[in-house]
């Protein structure tokens, strides 16, 4: 656990704490004069900390369904009013939503459910990630917040969750979901235990909150929630989530279904004991990478960080399947990946030397149409572990989702070209299977891995791409380069995308552009 210094928190605060908002409406300014915290954030170096040694635990047997679970923890006061009322009835007409929504719930719920239950935490926290992302762990805000709590990068970073080129604590729904409960723990303590108040300042910041409540105080004002002079979005969110919650409650009323998720773990945490490839995870877990990959959104790349946290999550099924194939897993087989950084006079074929790497390895690991490098461009660099020499460099082509394996025996005259070819599938992705280079030699009667998905197409390089769209309402001092430094994105993609918008040269305040971000960039 890392401990932050006084001076640093209260410095960090003042840029943060307005960190979470609904995705679809334009996050707030971030307060500025926010109380310090009485809490001390989490982090992570090796594992990820959650101030205690967390396993999957069966779920109780009182109920097959999470959501009656979540339900039976109600603890809120479910009042009704016409603010409320409003948001209930605009979710009851989109019933569709909700069952989407759940559905997509549905690997972390169970989890989330404990957690809350663990800290005697009211029920309806589990419903908040409906509104704050629609529980999609790669939500994205034009603020940069990220993950199904939707923390802006200066928040997470004072509750411990990393964020570097390898890994986003915010949307590793393990870590981001103890950092929201610690952060809305804190602010029901400060604000005595009223959760309207403590959820209003979740979506606004503390110091918005504070300040509704004086002014009303010095006007003679009650000082409820529901009196307070709050901004838009805040008058709304504290009514969408008791509306959704009234929903749970009466489903059938509102014509509206939650879809049932089993009221058992989802997932189990396999210590990795080092870097590994999610490939590799997938074939050893016998699962599909779209699901390791749906289970652990906090990895920015096609694989886990150099220096932690050294875990996974699969499914509980494959749990044992995983961890016996990491026991047998010799050293020199585990892929070993480097953040490269091209300097003036860099080629791909001097890279892979220095990291026993191969240049069809590098291509394909970063999507590289051709050998052309500019100085300044990071590449990830697939060798063995340690970099000590290897004939064997795998690029870790992830297989296709909804994949098959299949075993070739190599016959006489066969080449990788011809074996690629049979199963159309690419040769570059098919050496990768195999831990070969494009140019390996095949010896009659050695056996091959081909993953074929039901399409037929060959699966996706190494790069991973994760686009959302979001709607940026231009603010004063904004320009197209600053708009695109900021989401990492090209002037010409940003013109291409708001042709009727972005066509002159200045931008003006409150104007609205359309962008896709990789939020894994």
């Amino acid at each position: 656990m890392r401990h932050l210094t006084l001076p640093w928190v209260i410095a960090t605060l003042t840029l943060a704490l307005t960190a979470c908002t609904n995705k679809p409406v334009q996050i707030l300014a971030e307060d500025t004069d926010e109380p310090t915290p009485t809490w001390q954030p989490h982090n992570s170096s090796d594992t990820v900390s959650l101030g205690y040694e967390w396993q999957p635990q069966p779920g109780d047997p009182e109920f097959n369904d999470v959501w009656d679970r979540v339900l039976d923890n109600f603890n809120m006061d479910l009042t009704d009013n016409d603010r409320i009322a409003e948001q209930r009835n605009f979710y009851a007409s989109r019933s569709g939503f909700i069952e989407r929504v759940s559905e997509r719930s549905s690997p972390y719920i169970y989890y989330i459910a404990e957690q809350i239950e663990a800290r005697r935490l009211p029920g309806e926290l589990a419903l908040l990630p409906f509104v704050e992302s629609s529980y999609d762990p790669y939500a994205y805000s034009p603020s940069q917040a990220a993950g199904v709590w939707q923390f802006i990068p200066a928040t997470g970073n004072v509750f411990g969750l990393r964020q570097n080129w390898w890994y986003d604590g915010r949307r590793d729904v393990r870590a981001a979901t103890n950092a929201a409960l610690d952060y809305l723990s804190s602010l029901s303590r400060q604000f005595n235990n009223d959760w309207y108040l403590a959820l209003a300042a979740y979506n606004a910041g503390a110091g918005t909150v504070s300040r509704a409540i004086k002014k009303n105080e010095d006007a003679g004002k009650p000082t409820d929630y529901w009196s307070l002079d709050l901004p838009k979005e805040t008058r709304n969110y504290v009514p969408k989530l008791l509306g959704l919650a009234q929903i749970l409650k009466s489903p059938q009323q509102y014509g509206a279904r939650f879809t049932p998720v089993n009221n058992q773990p989802y997932f189990a945490v396999v210590d990795t004991g080092g870097q590994i490839d999610m490939s590799q995870v997938a074939e050893m877990a016998d699962t599909s990478l779209s699901e390791v990959q749906r289970l652990n959104p906090g990895f920015n790349r096609w694989a886990t960080a150099p220096d932690g946290p050294h875990q996974i999550l699969v499914p509980v099924d494959n749990q044992q399947s995983l961890e016996a194939a990491l026991i047998n897993l010799p050293a020199d087989q585990r892929i070993h990946w480097n953040q490269y950084k091209v300097r003036s006079g860099d080629n791909i074929a001097s890279i892979a030397r220095r990291y026993q790497s191969s240049t069809d390895a590098i291509r394909t690991a970063n999507k590289l149409a051709s050998n052309n490098l500019k100085a300044g461009q990071i590449l990830m660099i697939p060798g063995p572990k340690g970099g000590e020499p290897s004939n064997t460099i795998v690029a870790a082509a992830p297989k296709p989702n909804n994949s098959s394996r299949t075993s070739h025996e190599v016959a006489s005259g066969d080449t990788l070209w011809a074996i690629a070819s049979r199963y159309n599938v690419g040769v570059r992705d098919l050496a990768s299977w195999n831990g070969l280079d494009t140019d390996s030699p095949l010896s009659v009667g050695q056996k091959l891995t081909v993953w074929k998905s039901a399409e037929g197409k060959s699966p996706s390089r190494a790069v991973r791409d994760e686009l959302r769209k979001i709607n940026y309402s231009v603010r004063g001092g904004d320009t197209l380069n600053s708009i695109a430094n900021r989401f990492r994105l090209d002037i010409a993609d940003i013109r291409k995308w708001n042709p009727n918008s972005a066509k002159g040269k200045y931008l003006y305040p409150g104007q609205r552009l359309t962008l896709y971000v990789n939020v894994v960039r």
